[in-house]
Order: C-alpha cells, then structure tokens, then sequence
C-alpha cells in the first residue's frame, strides 16, 4: 500500500490561506470541484484514548482523523480521491497521521468517483488494511456504500466502530451478515441525520463492546 506521513515541517505551510473551525481545526482555502468536509459533528469520538489506533476509512480532506490525532498517538486515514489534500491540511494542523492511498473492497483496481473527480485505486479488504495500520482499536468508515463489502469477521478486536451506513442507489445493497455481527458483538444505535436527505443515506452507527 502507498502510504504517506503528514506532519508540518517548520514554517512550509505558513503562507497557505486557511480558515480555522470552532474547535480550532485549520483547513486550507482551495477551490475544487469536490465537497471537502471539514465539520464531523455526527461521529462520536470523545473517547478516543492516547493509546488508541485509529483508523479513518475515507478521510475525504482530514475533518475526523485531524481531530482523532488530537487524541491519539495511532492515527491512520485511508483515501482514494483526495490525499493531496488531506495530506496537506494534516501538515497544517501540525498533527501525525499516516495517510495510505488506497480504498476498502475486496482486492483488485476500482474506479472511484468523488464528485466527478474519477480515480482507479487499488482496493483492500478491512482485514489488509488493519494489518497495514498496525492494528485498529477504533474505526470510522464512510465509503459510500463501501461499508458493506466488510467481512464482518474482520471487526474482530476493533473496540469501537463508528459507520456510515447507505442504501441504494449509493453502493450495493445493505448485508444482514454485516448488520448481525454487530448485533451479536456491540452494543450500538443508529443516528439518522435529517440534514442527510438525498436518497442513499441511513444513518451513523455507533457502535462500542
């Protein structure tokens, strides 16, 4: 897997307009032609520990695992589309994080679209990837449909889960193995958004053992 580690080094990103969140999170001013998400307001997180591995599945441009490294010594974020620019707004906020450039499937190229910005990346199963992280104690997926090619074997060891879950038309399908699994093993609830309306969306599942 490409992997890259972000973190500032002396004054490199000085002069790069940004504007600053509430919390105190930087994200940098550019134009583009995909939404950048900078406001994570509806994963829950505030447990996250020093000694947690993180793991942020979909990272878009670093609202989550900015944050998670605010916390957490073990930060690892995986995005297909837009890893130039997580990587630059990780640099920005001073904070650790390995970013690796790939996408969560079941192995082999995929074509990915983002807002009209198309990529083919290579994919790996949930498994690979935690293995590539050094091991995960707290996930947050949001793959656009993506959740549900999950082997639901592979949340074995993971302590806390925060998913985005979709239905048709974005990606296939829901799983019930998935959905079971976690039934059996976490104690969780779904928060659907009423700020999420285009069809496709379900909801956010916090989930903890």
């Amino acid at each position: 897997m490409q992997s890259f580690t972000g973190k500032k080094q002396g004054n490199e990103c000085s002069q790069i307009p940004f504007f600053v969140t509430k919390d105190g999170i930087k994200f940098q001013i550019k134009s583009t032609s995909f939404r950048q998400i900078t406001e994570v307001s509806e994963y829950w997180f505030d447990d996250i520990s020093p000694e947690d591995k993180v793991l942020d599945i979909g990272a878009n441009v670093g609202a989550f695992c900015i944050r998670a490294a605010k916390r957490s010594q073990y930060v690892v974020a995986i995005e297909p589309v837009t890893t130039d620019l997580l990587l630059q707004n990780i640099q920005m906020n001073n904070v650790k994080v390995r970013v690796i450039k790939a996408a969560l499937g079941k192995g082999g190229v995929l074509e990915i679209d983002w807002d009209g910005n198309r990529v083919s990346i290579q994919t790996y199963s949930l498994r690979e990837i935690i293995r590539s992280a050094g091991g995960c104690d707290f996930l947050k997926c949001d793959v656009e449909g993506g959740e549900w090619q999950i082997d639901p074997e592979d949340l074995s060891g993971i302590k806390r889960i925060e998913i985005e879950l979709h239905q048709p038309p974005i990606g296939g399908p829901p799983q019930p193995a998935l959905l079971d699994y976690i039934s059996r093993n976490f104690e969780f609830t779904i928060d659907r958004m009423p700020s999420y309306e285009p069809l496709g969306q379900m909801g956010i599942l916090h989930g903890w053992r």
